[in-house]
């Protein structure tokens, strides 16, 4: 593809006034002004640095009010150095009262965008663990469903199944997801705003650990399925709040990168949950009460360690408690001026939100997903994304992939053996999402991604009609789910996740992923439920083509109504979602589509994208450029 010259910010200087809101103060004339951005209905476009146009002696004295206001005054100059440096990030070199040492740490962040300190490397690792737990919890169900319906009388496979039995095991199944959509994940909403993001992931690893023990000790199915329940509380309060705490803790170059740590290390769960499965295959009559059972071990380090994080900056923000919020910042960046620039620029970003979506209380804030039209946008977007994931299938491999390689024939023991296959390819496969989110973006991995797991899927069911004495039909069948899995992992395994995470404005962000969450946990509920009676009734063949009809479905949804997010910051994310769906809808199919035509297919070099979002005022990503250039 021919390489497109990158779009620099430009500051309309027409005559148009407002009032950008940096502290009760009008645009400076001495910089210029910028035309306002609606925030709910950004028809063309545009996305604005909120600092941009301010003149210099204006935004130097608010930032000494909001250093007064806070109980910040013995920062004000470092704070009104993060100012000018958020201000114009390329222009950074050029900002005088900056020391050599301060200008080095900023080009770093560009050239060297993987040096952080500790404590967020920290945070990322207490975020994975609790990913991992997610996964396993996923997983040990999967090898116990090969015995605990015979133990209490419910066989869903063999001579003595009954259409009664499937149910049963679907259900229970499904007993966390059920858990979590009708409870955890809105429980999470009121626990974020009393406790913070550090409590709600205490909270959720209690129920993620005590639980799992109890589900070693059920005497019936009915027990078992309340302890699931309970289980999904847990899940669901963990998957709403642990990718928000990981994005809002992560600099904008590198959150993708580590906020879809969640999906690579939830692999890495369901593969250590394949692991124990195989660990205890032997022990006799108990070894499903351990594979369930033993999903408690990443829930201990959960919930000691995750009194040792910093609590996220912008929930402090979001209370009024600036210097917290400035301290948890210091611990996240490299030097104090990156946290005084960070904080300041998310406080203007944010007093901007807030005059715009007004007070509101949980209720409100659910109802305002579907009303207000930033937000609205975000939340159908990241219901698409995590319906997607549902829809692409690897529920259905994940949740019962022993049973379905029996069906194709397998043993007990081969069943669990395919089985850690399928969860080693996950997690192997993950890893480069780690480069290839922030490198080409969350929009792109997943229309590249979703046509292929389609493919690999339907091969998968039509290797079903190889007859069963063959050789082929087991190693074909588990070699296309293998390939399936690596098209999934790096593509719509880490962006649902990281996606919803940051797609919401702070007002909303809390509700919104209990939103994005619920939806996913719901609908894969819907699908622990519905596969066992699904594979009766269609048999693979059919059940596997039918999600592979799914996964073109979700493509033409993808590609309609995702937007691109990759290297904004979650504050300039609300101009891009401020562009009305169906101007981005229309860009797609009467611009994007044609030039994709034009470029790939008819293999014209000179095909040209004029894109769809124009930068005013310089923002985050444009010190990339900056910096890079004056690297070569």
């Amino acid at each position: 593809m021919a390489k497109e010259k990158p779009i620099i910010a430009q500051i309309d200087n027409s005559s148009d006034e407002y009032d950008r809101g940096g502290y009760n103060a009008a645009v400076g004339a001495e910089r210029g002004h910028q035309k306002a951005v609606d925030l709910n209905r950004n028809v063309t476009a545009r996305i604005q640095n909120p600092l941009a146009g301010v003149s210099r002696p204006t935004l130097l004295k608010n930032v000494e009010d909001f250093a007064a206001e806070f109980g910040m005054t013995e920062q004000t100059s470092l704070l009104q150095k993060g100012a000018l440096v958020a201000q114009d990030p390329p222009a950074f070199e050029s900002v005088e009262l900056l020391d050599e040492v301060e200008k080095d740490a900023l080009r770093n962040e560009v050239l060297h965008k993987w040096r952080q300190p500790w404590p967020l490397y920290f945070t990322v690792i207490l975020c994975s663990i609790g990913a991992a737990v997610q996964g396993w919890d996923q997983t040990g169900s999967n090898g116990a469903n090969l015995s605990w319906p015979i133990e209490f009388g419910v066989p869903d496979t063999g001579p003595d199944a009954t259409d009664y039995n499937t149910w049963i095991v679907g259900i229970v199944n499904a007993g966390p997801y059920i858990g979590s959509a009708l409870l955890g994940c809105w429980l999470s909403d009121p626990l974020n705003f009393i406790f913070g993001r550090r409590g709600v992931i205490f909270f959720s690893a209690i129920f993620c650990l005590i639980p799992v023990i109890g589900s070693a000790f059920c005497q019936n199915w009915e027990q078992l399925f309340v302890t699931r329940l309970l289980l999904g509380i847990g899940m669901g309060a963990k998957a709403s709040t642990v990718p928000i705490y990981a994005a809002e803790n992560c600099p904008a170059a590198i959150r993708g990168g580590l906020v879809m740590s969640w999906q690579m290390w939830t692999a890495f769960g369901i593969f250590l949950g394949f692991c124990a499965n195989l660990a205890v295959y032997n022990v006799g009559d108990i070894a499903w009460r351990l594979q369930l059972g033993s999903a408690f071990i990443p829930a201990v380090p959960l919930v000691i360690g995750v009194y040792f994080c910093p609590e996220s900056p912008r929930w402090y923000i979001k209370k009024g408690r600036y210097q917290d919020a400035f301290n948890s910042l210091c611990r996240l960046r490299n030097t104090p001026l990156q946290a005084a620039r960070d904080l300041y620029y998310i406080h203007a970003q944010i007093k901007e939100e807030a005059d715009i979506m007004g007070k509101h209380n949980s209720v409100t804030r659910f109802v305002e997903l579907f009303t207000i039209p930033r937000v609205r946008r975000a939340t159908l977007a990241s219901f698409v994304v995590m319906l997607a994931q549902q829809m692409c299938g690897i529920n259905i491999i994940a949740f019962y992939s022993s049973t379905v390689f029996k069906e194709a024939g397998a043993g007990d023991l081969q069943a669990l053996l395919a089985s850690f296959g399928f969860g080693l390819v996950n997690f192997v496969f993950a890893w480069p999402a780690v480069w290839t989110i922030d490198t080409y973006g969350r929009r792109a991995l997943l229309i590249f991604t979703f046509p292929q797991m389609a493919w690999t899927l339907l091969a998968a069911g039509l290797c079903f009609i190889i007859p069963e004495e063959n050789r082929a039909h087991l190693g074909m069948i588990a070699f296309f789910i293998f390939l399936f899995a690596a098209f999934y992992s790096p593509g719509e395994g880490p962006v649902p996740f990281t996606y919803s995470a940051e797609v919401f404005p702070l007002s909303h962000r809390e509700v919104g992923m209990s939103w994005a969450v619920a939806t996913c946990l719901f609908w894969a509920a819907v699908l622990s439920i519905t596969f066992p009676r699904l594979l009766r009734a269609f048999h693979p063949v059919g059940a596997f083509s039918f999600y592979a009809g799914l996964n073109v479905t979700a493509l033409c949804l993808i590609f309609l109504f995702i937007p691109e997010t990759k290297q904004r910051t979650l504050e300039e994310l609300d101009y891009v979602f401020a562009v009305p769906t169906r101007t981005h809808a229309s860009y797609q199919l009467k611009k994007a589509l044609p030039w994709w035509i034009k470029r790939y297919v008819m293999r014209r070099k000179d095909a040209r994208l004029e894109p769809l979002y124009h930068f005013e005022g310089a923002t985050a990503a444009d010190q990339l450029i900056a910096v890079k250039a004056m690297a070569h």
